[in-house]
């Protein structure tokens, strides 16, 4: 019998393990690293390694700032409490299924490890689903292979060729098993391209799934009304009071639909600034409909590449508007057409949100809105917004076509070989999380008209735009100050140095500092926040995925470059200790040029914003399941390789018809290759892993 067996393994087993071997591990030749000069960028827009001159030093540069700091909060103007969840993310519609999963039996682990990174700094994550892809959504009952969100042709009398869009429950069951691993709240919109038909399945089934955990936030009715007519959807003729009208439908729609439980909760006006807020509150429709409205909301961008995208508009040089990012005036320009909005709201016991923003509209600016400065841009945006009256703020994400991502899963077909791409502005969301933390109390006051120097110490520098300081307090006292420089500078000589005093109190022994650096305010890449990196996972030796460490010379990329985050940090935060002087009542903080520095002036402080441990996700399946057969690739530097002549036995990698069966090009017993492999399984409805 031995015998006997030994004869079939060498004429039956064999000869199947005698076709090639393909390396596994190389990129495929087209995305292969080229040192040579290559022609123009034609990829999507998420990868575009476009990178900008920074702006020269400014003139006149003064290094050394000083910053008195009130020690109570008694004579200071102070913005709403705020939380650590302010700059959440706003995520078209259309490309849910990218960003979250194909539907709730698969869950992108990268975006869940995102998420849960704001959550434990922040306590929460707030997340708005919509965008103009929600005006034209319809709930289905299935889609083809189980998807639970699929993109029509588009309106061909919409400028921006937005998709229509169709869509299952699943897809609002998987927003209530993301919430209850990482604690999101989320805005969805109405759809409203059709308001002798609305459709109210999104607020039925998000009510239903969603509500009872405290997971919906409120119920968009509109996204940018007032651009409805230049996009074709409504007449030329459309008006305020139109719109008005249509929300009085809508309201008396759901106050008359037993399936939506809340009817407190809507979202109005969501305009982009061809209307101004005023020009809707003047219709009357906040006191019309006071007990249908939850919040007031605006969304805005600084300006548009709508020209490349679509050719519409006016062309604009990225090179050229660089710098209007890059100091405190575009951020008190941004947010100045709204002050008298947000005191309104705030004497309507309504939240002001910013629901949906980012660098520009129509995808953002190739070197901009992926750089370091769009980063920093951010965090002052934001924390300006929060100053003056607004609750929160969404940065939009979009698809592979956008520049301005927050972060992007690698296409499709490149998601066995790419991982996910981190862009600038997320790590604006971290800071801010840090900044604000999570106890919910914080209050801002932007004091950067209160810097001197020692030149002159009763008024700001000239040179303060570069410079702005903003200090959190909380429980009436100071708990935080976040300082920037805005200026790039490789050779130091533009390190400010920033003393700050406590009036009326005395500055702690010693403070904590986290900064927030990178080498250029164009740098795409080497961003670090406190010194960590990010876990990558590269194309293992095995069947089984891997997260492997970074060698040193990326040890500075916090989430990796392009193609590279699996969504979690990699190594220890890197705090700095700076000791103060308190007879003196100072303490000096260098601000490298550029950055932007955390300063936390007591340990409960630090404590509340740095959690001791993130939880994470392992990724537990793959998008691919064929062609997985590895071999360790020290085994393929000692091979000999085939010779001409077997050629013709090589059977095929692929999987199109009449191709030899042979998987990768040898044979693994099944147990061999699934070996080690771990098997996930989410129950919708009691949100359990298995």
């Amino acid at each position: 019998m031995g015998f006997l067996c030994a004869w079939v393994f060498l004429f039956v087993v064999i000869p199947y393990s005698l076709a090639s071997v393909t390396v596994y591990g190389q990129v495929p030749l087209g995305q292969a690293t080229q040192s040579a000069s290559a022609p123009s960028y034609t990829a999507p827009a998420a990868y575009d390694p476009t990178v900008l001159n920074p702006p020269p030093v400014p003139p006149n540069l003064s290094t050394q700032i000083y910053l008195s700091v009130p020690a109570t909060s008694n004579n200071v103007s102070l913005s709403q409490p705020l939380k650590g969840s302010f700059l959440g993310f706003s995520i078209e519609f259309s490309v849910i299924s990218q960003v979250f999963g194909k539907n709730t039996s698969f869950v992108q682990v990268p975006f869940l490890n995102l998420m849960s990174n704001i959550r434990q700094r922040a306590g929460e994550v707030r997340i708005r689903v919509g965008g103009n892809t929600q005006e034209t959504a319809s709930l289905v009952d299935s889609l083809p292979d189980d998807d639970m969100a699929l993109k029509e042709p588009s309106n061909l009398n919409d400028p921006t060729s937005t998709p229509a869009l169709r869509y299952t429950a699943d897809a609002l069951y998987m927003l209530g098993n993301i919430s209850s691993l990482v604690d999101v709240k989320w805005f969805l919109g109405i759809p409203f391209n059709d308001t002798t038909n609305l459709r109210l399945q999104i607020a039925e089934v998000g009510e239903t799934v969603l509500d009872s955990g405290g997971y919906l936030l409120g119920l968009q009715v509109g996204n940018e009304p007032d651009l409805y007519a230049a996009h074709g959807v409504r007449p030329s003729t459309y008006s305020p009071y139109d719109y008005f009208g249509e929300v009085g439908i809508l309201v008396d729609a759901v106050n008359n639909d037993n399936s939506i439980p809340v009817k407190n909760n809507l979202v109005v006006p969501s305009v982009s600034g061809t209307w101004t807020p005023e020009d809707v509150f003047n219709t009357g429709i906040v006191t019309s409909y006071d007990n249908s409205l939850g919040y007031l909301a605006v969304e805005h961008y600084p300006t548009d590449n709508c020209y490349a995208q679509y050719g519409i508009g006016s062309p604009v040089d990225p090179q050229t508007v660089f710098p209007d990012y890059l100091n405190h005036t575009s951020a008190i320009s941004l947010v100045a057409p709204y002050l008298n909005a947000s005191s309104y709201a705030a004497t309507v016991s309504k939240p002001f949100v910013m629901m949906e923003t980012n660098t520009a509209s129509c995808g953002g600016f190739p070197g901009i809105s992926d750089s370091f400065g769009a980063a920093m841009w951010a965090v002052d945006y934001a924390l300006q917004m929060g100053a003056v009256g607004f609750w929160g703020a969404m940065l939009h994400v979009g698809g592979q076509d956008d520049y301005y991502n927050p972060f992007t899963p690698p296409p499709t077909n490149q998601s066995s070989y790419h991982q996910w791409t981190v862009g600038s502005v997320f790590y604006s969301s971290i800071f801010v999380a840090e900044a604000l933390g999570s106890s919910g109390d914080a209050q801002l006051v932007d004091l950067t008209n209160t810097l001197t120097s020692p030149s002159d110490t009763t008024t700001p520098p000239a040179t303060s735009i570069y410079t702005p300081a903003y200090a959190v307090y909380e429980n009436g006292a100071p708990a935080r100050l976040v300082v920037f420089n805005f200026v790039t500078d490789a050779s130091g000589s533009s390190t400010i140095q920033f003393t700050f005093g406590l009036e009326g109190g005395s500055v702690p022994e010693s403070v904590q500092v986290k900064y927030l650096l990178a080498p250029s305010v164009s740098s795409q890449d080497n961003i670090t926040w406190a010194g960590q990196v990010s876990v990558v996972s590269h194309p293992p030796d095995y069947f089984v995925r891997s997260s492997l460490t970074l060698p040193s010379t990326h040890a500075h990329q916090t989430f990796g470059s392009t193609f590279e985050s699996d969504g979690r940090f990699q190594g220890s935060p890197s705090i700095t200790t700076i000791d103060c002087s308190t007879s003196a009542n100072s303490c000096t903080v260098p601000l490298p040029a550029p950055c932007i520095a955390l300063i936390f002036l007591t340990s409960s402080s630090y404590a509340e914003s740095n959690p001791s441990t993130t939880v994470t996700f392992a990724t537990t399946s793959l998008t691919q399941t064929w062609n997985t057969a590895t071999i360790n690739p020290t085994a393929l530097a000692t091979s000999n390789g085939i010779s001409g002549n077997e050629r013709d036995q090589l059977a095929s990698t692929s999987r199109e018809n009449g191709a030899a069966p042979t998987v990768a090009g040898i044979r693994v017993p099944l147990g061999l290759g699934l070996l080690g492999m771990g098997v996930g399984a989410w129950i919708v409805g009691g949100g359990t892993w298995w």
